[in-house]
């Protein structure tokens, strides 16, 4: 039965040989066997051939010289059948592949008494005797402690920071007739009526329709525009009669 020093470990063997690779249980980082051909594969190629030769000579010749060909032939089929099911003899040189790999790879590696992790020397504390999981490298842990401090100092400068400097408005547009907010198109979007504006007869501000007085100046919107002189009845809002020049 096979026991490895360390679980975490890959089979890279194939028929022709045997290798292993095992990886530090911290960071993964992965070491190779030297890679040991099978002499058991080697055997099996020999009887292959051989096989494959006289079953050829037998072909031409006949006979028993046949009968020699095809028994050597399944022969070495079985050899290739019980090589394929891992034979006795491969399963001993596999073990003992598997035991030379560890012992060359092992020195890679050293135990955490902490928590039994096998571990390469970058993850190996020296200082401390542990892995640097179990035992931060104190340099290290200086450093990322100095970069989560300023990570932090940054996102609290841009909570307050002011990134922006200009306002925000909000208008709503009454309807003059409805009375409910009217939307941003030239119609309100409850009763229709047109969403026009006047001027203020007195300031000259922009007032929606339908309001009886300016929100600039507080100055009536619904002046009379007859003419005091000549009697003409102008638009309300002019400032003079169209007719005589007087002011109104």
């Amino acid at each position: 039965m096979l026991h490895a020093f360390t679980k975490n470990y890959n089979d890279l063997s194939t028929d022709a040989g045997f290798q292993f690779e095992f990886f530090c249980d911290c960071c993964g980082n992965g070491f190779k066997s030297t890679f040991r051909e099978s002499s058991t594969y080697g055997q099996h190629q020999k009887s292959q051939r051989f096989g494959r030769m006289a079953s050829t000579i037998g072909g031409f010749l006949g006979g028993k010289v046949g009968d020699l060909g095809w028994a050597v032939e399944r022969g070495s089929d079985f050899i290739s059948d019980r090589f394929s099911g891992q034979s006795p003899e491969w399963r001993r040189e596999y073990e003992k592949a598997f035991d030379e790999a560890q012992e060359e790879v092992r020195s890679k590696f050293t135990k955490c008494p902490s928590c039994n992790r096998w571990v390469c020397s970058d993850c190996w504390n020296e200082d401390d005797g542990l892995c640097t999981e179990c035992a931060p490298r104190e340099a290290s842990y200086v450093a990322q402690a100095r970069n989560r401090a300023m990570q932090r100092n940054i996102d609290e400068a841009a909570e307050t920071a002011t990134v922006w400097q200009g306002k925000l408005e909000t208008r709503t547009t009454i309807c003059p007739k409805c009375g409910k907010p009217a939307g941003n198109g030239k119609f309100c979007n409850n009763c229709g009526a047109p969403l026009g504006t006047n001027r203020c007869p007195n300031c000259g501000a922009e007032v929606a329709l339908g309001l009886k007085f300016c929100g600039e100046c507080g100055s009536p919107m619904e002046k009379s525009g007859k003419c005091p002189s000549c009697g003409y009845e102008n638009e309300p809002g002019m400032k003079f009669c169209g007719e005589c020049g007087t002011k109104l």
